[in-house]
């Protein structure tokens, strides 16, 4: 289990990051909000898009669930 942040600012293209506890690319405290713990990125994104239907997983830190 991991924990699992999204980026309350989409990227130009207009997705929402999830990314991974402990990320390089993790936005700053203030622009993410906590997912939870799962077990994989795949259900760290399921969760996001209940809030940000345009999710989509780091590429650094979540690249199994990274679309685009």
């Amino acid at each position: 289990m991991a924990a699992y942040y999204v980026n309350k600012n989409a990227q130009a293209n207009g997705d929402h990051e999830v990314h991974k506890s402990g990320c390089s690319h993790m936005p700053a405290t203030e622009n993410r909000r906590y997912l939870g713990d799962f077990p994989s990125c795949h259900d760290a994104v399921a969760a996001a898009k209940e809030v940000y239907p345009r999710a989509d997983g780091c590429k650094y830190c979540s690249p199994a669930c990274h679309t685009s």
